[in-house]
Formats: structure tokens, sequence, C-alpha cells
């Protein structure tokens, strides 16, 4: 367990926002997690903790003691029949993960190629993207609770997912840190191609043979290159990423939209009811491009948040809190933020 005092937390953080933690605990084992419940001080006191910084905000410094997870490790754990078992520990790189699982040759992921963040943070957020979401290959995940320093195992019902959120925004919120995760990548494995642009990649791809099909690593390739085109890369642009979720409506009021707004960009989801792309409706509000002192949107993609130079988290808050309130006048609709606000 390795202690700092007075950290400056902007290089932890992908918006590239100042802050510093009191106390920052770097954490690379479940020992180390029993060591700081353990602690005299440091187990009384309030927690915070943090991966890879890539999803939230910080508006000020932190009190609590900040718990950096730096858990490493990438194992198959099991060769199944109909599934790859594969495991990661929390602190490893999200995208760092999907290579290789690609590279051992166990596909599965691959439409989740390039998103910013460590393995721990995915099933909090439940991130997805291309038709994928992790509880779509979710195992199970090891947990250390904050209060006992004991270590248990959690399945797909006990994370009790929805869209971008998962038990760890709820109930078990500061309660536990998230060690290692676990994964099942099907076999055989059936490549998934139903949104727009990979259907157009796939259209270029058999423009020359009708019955080509794509293997893992090129969709992986087409993600990597879709997104590159259109998402600020953090090192170079400090942005959170999609800063709002796309909202979930039911039909009625969909159709009440399209009334209003016909080109309003919608999908219809399985359990029938619709979502809306809150990036469009922040466009059509004339969002695109404009600033709040050094926070700014995204010229290329309405909905993520940008650091244009020195931004502080009150500017970026400023910002947002004008989008949902313009997009609200105008639809009716409130859009939630993806990124946690500390």
């Amino acid at each position: 367990m390795h202690i700092e005092s007075g950290a400056v937390l902007r290089p932890y953080n992908t918006f590239g926002l100042p802050a510093v933690a009191h106390t920052l605990v770097r954490i690379t084992s479940d020992a180390d997690v029993r060591s700081v419940v353990d602690h005299p001080t440091l187990g009384i006191a309030p927690k915070f903790v943090l991966g890879g910084g890539s999803n939230i905000i910080l508006t000020r410094d932190m009190p609590q003691v900040v718990l950096k997870v730096e858990v490493m490790g990438l194992r198959l754990v099991e060769a199944r029949a109909d599934a790859w078992i594969v495991e990661a520990g929390a602190g490893e790189s999200w995208h760092g993960l999907v290579m290789w699982t690609l590279a051992q040759g166990y596909p599965g992921l691959e439409n989740l190629a390039l998103i910013p963040g460590t393995v721990g943070a995915s099933p909090v957020q439940n991130i997805g993207a291309y038709g994928v979401e992790l509880q779509d290959r979710f195992e199970s995940l090891d947990v250390v609770d904050l209060c006992t320093g004991l270590t248990s195992t959690l399945n797909t019902e006990r994370c009790t997912f929805g869209y971008r959120d998962s038990v760890f925004k709820r109930a078990l919120a500061g309660r536990v840190v998230i060690t290692r995760v676990r994964l099942r990548l099907p076999r055989p494995w059936r490549p998934v191609l139903g949104y727009l642009e990979l259907e157009r990649k796939l259209a270029e791809l058999q423009a020359s043979d009708a019955h080509a099909q794509p293997s893992a690593q090129q969709i992986a390739h087409w993600v990597i290159a879709i997104r590159g085109a259109k998402l600020p890369d953090p090192a170079c642009i400090g942005n959170a990423g999609s800063f709002f979720k796309n909202p979930v409506v039911t039909p009625e009021q969909c159709r009440d939209i399209i009334g209003r707004d016909p080109e309003i960009v919608h999908y219809p989801m399985p359990d029938g009811s619709v979502k809306l792309a809150a990036g469009w409706m922040i466009d059509a509000c004339g969002w695109k491009g404009k600033t709040v002192g050094q926070a700014g949107v995204y010229d290329r993609h309405s909905l993520v948040l940008v650091n244009r130079g020195e931004a502080i988290g009150s500017e970026v808050m400023t910002l947002a809190g004008a989008i949902q309130e313009s997009v609200y006048g105008r639809f009716g609709i409130r859009l939630e933020t993806e990124p946690v606000i500390v």
C-alpha cells in the first residue's frame, strides 16, 4: 500500500481538470484494500474510488481518501465449449484488454474497442458501443468491502445492470472496490453489425466479394477508425467521452417529439421504448462548437464536452447545465449526465 499526501489529480482525470487529493492510496491488490480498512485513520475516513478517471468531472479538491485502483493482470480462466472466460485486473486499460483478447484468439469485445478508462470502471458504467454492452459479455467480478475488508464475488444478477447504470452507482456506491472482472466471450463467435456505420463498412467490404465476412480484428479496426474520426483523443483534448446519456422515452413521447421535429434521430428498443440521440438534440439547439470559459462542445460531436485549455470543473458544469436547459426547453427532455460529478 502506497500513500501520498497532497496528490495532484489533473493527470488522473481525462478531462484534465485541476484538483488535489488530501490523501491518495494506490491499490494493487485485495490486501491493499484490507490494509486501508484496518488503518486507524484511513479506515474511518470517507473514501472515493478512482479508476482511469475517464468518467468523472472534478469540481473541487478531494477531502476523501482517494483509492487509485491499479490492480493488474490478464489471463484466460477457462475455455468452455460455449465460451472463453477471461479475467482482468481492475487497473488494466479497457482498450488494452480488448486488444489482448483479440490477439489471443478470444473474440467478442471488438465492438467495445477504444473506449477509454479501466476494466474496473466498465461494470460501474455498464459501458456499451455499437450494439454491445458490458452486461452482454459479463461473467462475474470480485469486490472488497470497504467496511469489513472481505472479498466477495458478484454475478450479473447482483450487479443489476441498466443503461449506463449498475448497483455500483446506487446501493454499492462508495461501499466496495472492484478488483477483478471476468468476462464470458461466446463460442462460436458471431459478429454484431447492426449499427449503420458498421453496416456501411460491411457494404464496402462486400463490394468486391458479396460473400465476404469481417473478422473480429477487422471489426475492431472499423470501430477504432469510426470512434477516432468523431471523438477526441483525451491525450490531445481533455474530455470524458459522451457527457450525456441518450434519453429513452415511450413511443407516445417519441411520436409527440417527431410531430414537432420530424428529423430527430431515434432508435426503437427491444422492449418497445425508443432511444433518442442526445447529440442530435444538442446540435439542433445550436451548441456545437460553443464554449463557456475554457469548456466547450466538441465541433465534431455535440455529445462530447471538451477542455479547450485550462478549464475548471465549474465551467464544465455551467456549460452542461445550459445545454440541459436548452434541450428541455425545445424537446421537453431532461438530459442526464454520464460522468460522475465530484
